[in-house]
């Protein structure tokens, strides 16, 4: 037959006889859809539409036969554990032993519910500890540090560095002993010859400011009047921090105003709790640690002097590596002759020095100075002490 095109909407559609075959060839595969009685058309034109209807009259679909799948088979049972399950050989049959390992009975607790279960890998071995900590009833009390510094001692077991001597030195305005609190009365500073006060007593002092160089100008006569001053908490004597509310005599000493639960603010001020505001202050000051460069202001001129005209001494003047141990003295017909245009040579002057030794590199030895005088003139003198060596002593008519 030959191909015969039809044209709908402008479209064209090839149906060859060849197609007509295959659609044959798929009505004989299906046994169940039973032959229409309509009688085949004959094609009448060349030009005839298609509306891609099928000719077969569908009357019933074909029905799939189900499946029925094979006997279950018989469920296996298996031995009861810590033995081993035999199974009898037979003739056509192969012989298989089955052997179970005992399991560990676990350990349920709410720690091990939480932890994921642990991987055992070639080559390695796994420990696990279990930790128990028994709480004892009632009220326990743990022990305090001298206590356990006593035990240790007995066992002998810790070493421990030579004890610190005591700190001796007392402040002259709350008269503690030592260094304080970095955040309350703060580190000692020396006043005078073995007069200390505590940098906070001495700054927030009513007389008492600070200069930009960190100077404390007035300590002094802060310290006088602090003498006839007795504080409100403690009633001792050397309290030098006012209230300032006007026409407020309440006067504390610096420690003794914090635990009487006084208010200090920004400004270098103070109120008594009588007149303190309630509740908190914008510019209430609660933290007093001082870690900048703060000295006293003092005379050192007049301090050394006041240490020389002491007869007896019972302190050492040092100034760096230079100690010093005697003035001496220069009588009237000597002061022509011993002095200069800078310096004075008092007969008895005594100091030693650490300084490098002439005998060996980086390494040190002690110096003694000496004025004496001979034929009316100063004779200076030094005098090299060093460990191993006799004393080698050096003369000049000039201190060069």
């Amino acid at each position: 037959m030959k191909d015969i095109v039809f044209c709908s909407n402008n479209c064209f559609v090839l149906y060859s006889a060849a197609v007509q075959a295959k659609n044959s060839e798929n009505k004989e595969s299906v046994p169940c859809l039973p032959q229409s009685p309509m009688k085949e058309r004959p094609p009448k034109a060349f030009h005839q539409y298609s509306n891609n209807i099928s000719t077969l009259d569908v009357h019933c679909l074909p029905q799939l036969q189900e499946k029925v799948s094979p006997p279950s088979s018989p469920p296996i049972m298996f031995p009861p554990a810590f033995e081993a399950a035999k199974v009898e050989a037979k003739p056509d049959e192969l012989k298989v032993t089955v052997k179970l390992k005992p399991r560990l009975k676990a350990i349920h607790s709410s720690l091990d519910d939480c932890r994921p279960p642990s991987k055992k890998w070639k080559g390695m071995k796994w420990k696990k500890w279990s930790i128990q900590i028994v709480i004892p009833k009632g009220s326990f009390k743990p022990p305090c540090e001298e206590e356990i510094d006593e035990f240790l001692k007995k066992l002998g077991t810790a070493l421990k560095p030579d004890p610190v001597p005591k700190d001796y030195r007392k402040c002259c305005f709350c008269h503690e002993e030592g260094d304080g609190l970095t955040d309350g009365p703060a580190r000692l500073l020396n006043l005078d010859l073995d007069l200390w006060v505590h940098l906070n007593c001495a700054l927030w002092s009513t007389e008492v400011y600070e200069t930009q160089a960190g100077a404390l100008i007035n300590v002094e006569l802060a310290l006088r009047r602090g003498l006839q001053m007795k504080c409100m908490f403690c009633h001792k004597m050397g309290a030098t921090s006012g209230c300032h509310r006007l026409r407020c005599t309440n006067i504390y000493h610096f420690t003794c105003a914090i635990k009487a639960q006084c208010m200090f603010f920004k400004d270098k001020t103070m109120l008594c709790p009588m007149h303190k505001p309630k509740g908190t202050h914008e510019q209430e000051l609660s933290y007093f640690a001082v870690f900048r460069r703060v000295y006293v202001q003092r005379d050192e001129v007049r301090q050394i002097a006041s240490i020389v005209q002491r007869g007896e001494r019972d302190h050492t003047f040092r100034v760096g590596s230079l100690i010093f141990h005697a003035v001496g003295q220069l009588l009237p017909q000597q002061m022509q002759a011993f002095h200069s245009s800078k310096a004075l040579f008092p007969v008895g002057y005594e100091a030693s020095r650490l300084y490098w030794s002439m005998r060996y590199a980086n390494r040190r030895c002690r110096y003694l100075c000496s004025i004496e005088e001979k034929d009316g003139l100063p004779l200076f003198v030094i005098k090299v002490v060093e460990q191993g060596h006799e004393d080698l002593v050096l003369t000049d008519t000039t201190p060069k």
